[in-house]
């Protein structure tokens, strides 16, 4: 296939563009090159004659057209997004802006050269959404999102991605546009932003800063791995049921104590300083609207595509830590930019 993949050059992004590639899939990147965004992350496909980067942004509709037209995709798989929830307690506005309104924008010139090339078949609308559309969920690990949960979202970038699914289902059910939909749990992994908990803890362990942990790290989530996911996505694309949506989770449930514990055994292991890690453990004041639990039933994943996750978040953190212990220069050149480092979404 060729697919227009929109937010590659983001953590997970990259992660779908690369193994696309090694697949023998062509690629066509769009991405806006926001704070989050790193070329870098393609190094290893940068070259390839079936790689190919458009610097666009999925609100500007008349760049859409053009690269719809210049490219022809078969598929689009939808990850441009703004994804971090403190940033959205901040500053709620662009999430709406980007996650809402760039997405119906999307949909439109997909929809546009969809209908114009004679409403193919074989075309796909894959959106990539979140668990977090779903609310929080209680203690009982019987219970756990499906895809007919209620959506109940909590934080600004929840309710904004929400938005997005409503909007992508209503393209289906309204214009017929082929869309898939899949909403994953926590991912991580090589190339992961330095603003998420995992890449946070790892770096401010080896510089001997606190280790924040917001209230007391009792929060629950199911932790995939990067790579896993993107195996998911591209099976999806390529056997999903058009109008259907596939909930994607690691089934690697851990309370936020227990993940950080857990990184600050691999770190005494793979470079231990003077004092165990753990002991810079610090709780801090809690995030706004922080949601207690997040797990999903991977059921109809398994059952309808023969997916599972492959890789534990024992060896997943271990594969993490080892990552960012050799690729120095990668997250030294992102510690400048802004908001890295600093505590965010403190506003209630």
């Amino acid at each position: 296939m060729k697919i227009l993949v929109t937010g590659g050059a983001g953590f997970i992004g990259s992660a779908v563009v690369r193994l696309a590639i090694a697949r023998g899939h062509s690629v066509v990147n769009l991405d806006a090159l926001t704070y989050a965004a790193c070329l870098d992350n393609l190094v290893s496909v940068a070259q390839s004659p079936r790689y190919a980067f458009e610097h666009a942004d999925i609100r500007d509709p008349v760049a859409l057209e053009a690269i719809f037209r210049r490219h022809a995709p078969d598929a689009v798989l939808h990850l441009a997004a703004e994804s971090h929830v403190d940033r959205s307690i901040d500053g709620p506005g662009v999430f709406v802006d980007t996650n809402v309104t760039g997405t119906m924008i999307l949909l439109q010139a997909a929809r546009t050269y969809w209908e114009r090339s004679g409403r193919p078949e074989h075309f796909r609308f894959h959106h990539v959404s979140t668990d977090e559309v779903f609310g929080s969920l209680p203690p009982d690990p019987a219970v756990r999102f499906t895809e007919d949960s209620a959506y109940d979202p909590r934080s600004p970038y929840a309710a904004s991605k929400a938005a997005s699914d409503h909007l992508v289902r209503a393209w289906h059910e309204t214009f017929g546009l082929p869309v898939l939909l899949t909403n994953c749990s926590n991912n991580y992994g090589p190339f992961h932003f330095p603003e998420k908990l995992i890449p946070v803890i790892i770096l401010n362990a080896l510089a001997g800063k606190p280790l924040p942990i917001y209230g007391t790290g009792a929060q629950i989530r199911d932790w995939l791995y990067v790579e896993d996911h993107a195996e998911a996505l591209l099976l999806v694309l390529e056997k999903g049921r058009p109008g259907r949506s596939y909930n994607i989770g690691g089934e690697n449930e851990r309370t936020n104590l227990q993940l950080v514990q857990s990184l600050c055994a691999i770190l005494d292991d793979r470079r231990p300083g003077a004092r165990p890690y753990a002991e810079q453990i610090t709780f801090v004041a809690d995030r706004p609207g922080h949601d207690a639990r997040y797990a999903i039933d991977p059921t109809r994943i398994r059952s309808e595509l023969g997916w599972r996750p492959s890789v534990s978040v024992e060896e997943g953190l271990a594969r993490t830590v080892d990552w960012y212990l050799t690729h120095e220069p990668w997250w030294r050149a992102l510690q400048h930019r802004r908001g890295v480092g600093q505590r965010l979404g403190v506003v209630a």
